[in-house]
């Protein structure tokens, strides 16, 4: 038994006519606590309680702090999650209704990080939210399930952030023998640092995250999904926040589903007319996010350009 579900598989019709190929939807917006962040993150925390970890500490104020507040939940384990200053009041209420003790500090991730590392104790468990192996496997177990459902994609769609998803995509393809079905890897102008990375062919820190999709908003990517981009074939694409959220709306009208910006990231590719031509049939990540609110993606599209 996981504390993530099996979620549902659909071929999308509209998504397919405004691709021009067979599209198919793994609907990890569906998760408990509203994203794919449940499979490596849940995975993560079961092992760190069978080796013994009395308290999980995270930091993070988006999808990741709330997988973790959900899991310690599920497994009687408390949480403290640190969470930046520009946190919503929106997600601090979903990490409450899920009993974490939220603890606010610093401008950013990173300062918000720095705190939370001093509060682990010799018996706590520090979560990450996208850079651990445990993750990446737990996030693999989405290739699993579309496998099991008997669709072999010809391409995968998914948006990136700090590259979690990416290499458990991966992780995934490879364990199921499909090591030759590439993925397309979709970041927001502003948040792209998969994008500088693969350019410079190392590790690159951006000077600031410039979008709204500020769940993709990792100075850093990964290492883990530079290597994966040299090992795989992952073919980086940028789209703008316009685009985006434009998706995101778009989306909700077609499956009656609301996602955050970083989701919508990867729906925009999809809708864009002719950029999955080449392709028979794709699947798209619908990777979620338990805090957009439709208000909020109005108010982005009107300073949007």
């Amino acid at each position: 038994m996981t504390l993530h579900i099996h979620t549902p598989l659909i071929e999308s019709r509209p998504l397919s006519l405004a691709a021009g190929c067979n599209v198919w939807l793994k609907l990890d917006a569906l998760q408990p606590c509203g994203s794919f962040k449940l499979r490596g993150v849940g995975h993560a925390c079961e092992v760190h309680q069978a080796r013994g970890a009395k308290q999980f500490i995270s930091s993070s104020g988006g999808n990741a702090g709330l997988a973790v507040a959900y899991a310690g939940r599920k497994l009687g384990v408390p949480v403290t999650v640190v969470v930046p200053e520009t946190t919503t009041d929106r997600a601090k209420q979903l990490l409450r209704l899920e009993d974490a003790k939220v603890v606010v500090h610093g401008s950013s991730w990173q300062e918000a990080n720095a705190l939370a590392q001093t509060l682990i104790g010799p018996d706590d468990a520090f979560i990450h939210p996208f850079d651990d192996p445990l993750l990446w496997t737990g996030h693999a177990s989405l290739i699993d399930e579309v496998a099991e459902a008997g669709v072999k994609p010809d391409a995968v769609v998914l948006s990136v952030g700090g590259g979690g998803l990416l290499s458990g995509v991966v992780e995934g393809l490879q364990r199921n023998g499909w090591g030759e079905v590439p993925v397309l890897a979709v970041e927001t102008n502003g948040a792209a640092s998969l994008h500088a990375a693969m350019q410079a062919g190392h590790s690159v820190e951006l000077e600031r995250i410039a979008s709204v999709a500020t769940s993709l908003g990792a100075k850093r990517v990964a290492n883990q999904a530079l290597i994966c981009a040299q090992q795989h074939p992952v073919h980086s694409h940028l789209v703008s926040d316009r685009a985006t959220l434009e998706a995101c709306e778009r989306f909700l009208l077609d499956h009656r589903l609301l996602v955050e910006p970083a989701c919508g990231a990867a729906l925009a590719l999809a809708y864009a007319p002719g950029a999955l031509a080449q392709y028979q049939s794709v699947l798209v990540v619908v990777c979620g996010g338990a805090t957009a609110t439709l208000e909020q993606i109005k108010a982005w599209l009107q300073q949007a350009d």
